[in-house]
């Protein structure tokens, strides 16, 4: 049985064919799914998807660091307002993303800082987004040294140095996706000398397919592409895999 930690399963991209989408997930031995929040604008698609699917979609809530933009503020309100609401299961999909722009690097590294504190208060995980910006994001971390937070590094594609530096600042679990099947994918190189005990699966779904559908929609029964391959840099059997990052995810989100 597999879960993945990363799945936008509400995106308009499973519109028009969710329950096969669906199927085939819990076919491929997906358990369960960690839905990541965005922003105001994906959240009753999130929690009608969650509500729909009680028991296998875990909804998370968060301000994604490419929705920091002139209404931060007010983005940022909705999460706190909203906090209470329900039962979460994570701060997030939150972080910092210097790659599409440069325009708000500041507030992105406030808003962060501000919830991982969020996070800590209310004893939740944080799914941490980061994409062109590990100086800046180490500087957090200095900044909230001495908060006590866990969360998951999203879309893991580091250095095994990096790795190892990041668990001497906080508790991390790293999510590995479709990436690590790529051809040259530098990440498989710091796999085979991370433990799987830090490791999560996850999708990105409906982006960052694995090989052999790369170019396609990525979906959640994919998860397990993504657990056979690390099967196979690890020299483990797939089950292995699968029972070791399941029981991860589990006590990481609490599920």
């Amino acid at each position: 049985m597999l879960i993945d930690t990363h799945c936008h399963l509400y995106d308009e991209a499973f519109r028009d064919d969710f329950d096969a989408v669906l199927a085939r997930a819990r076919e491929a031995g997906l358990e369960a799914c960690v839905m990541p929040g965005i922003d105001r604008a994906c959240h009753d698609a999130l929690l009608a998807t969650a509500d729909a699917l009680p028991g296998f979609a875990f909804p998370c809530i968060g301000l994604h660091p490419t929705s920091v933009g002139e209404d931060w503020q007010e983005e940022l309100d909705f999460v706190r307002q909203h906090l209470g609401d329900r039962r979460w299961y994570a701060i997030g999909e939150i972080g910092l993303d210097e790659y599409w722009s440069k325009d708000y690097v500041e507030q992105q590294m406030r808003v962060l800082a501000e919830q991982i504190c969020l996070a800590a208060r209310a004893d939740l995980p944080v799914i941490i987004h980061l994409r062109e910006a590990t100086d800046d994001f180490l500087r957090v971390l200095e900044e909230v040294r001495g908060v006590d937070f866990r969360g998951v590094m999203h879309a893991w594609s580091g250095s095994y140095e990096m790795y190892r530096r990041l668990l001497g600042m906080a508790d991390f679990k790293f999510g590995i996706g479709g990436v690590v099947t790529y051809k040259n994918a530098g990440v498989a190189l710091a796999l085979e000398k991370m433990s799987l005990d830090d490791v999560v699966l996850e999708t990105d779904c409906p982006w960052l397919t694995p090989v052999p559908f790369r170019g396609k929609r990525n979906e959640p029964s994919y998860v397990r592409l993504v657990a056979e391959k690390i099967a196979q840099i690890k020299g483990l059997a797939p089950e292995a895999v699968g029972e070791t990052t399941t029981a991860n995810a589990r006590r990481l989100f609490n599920l």
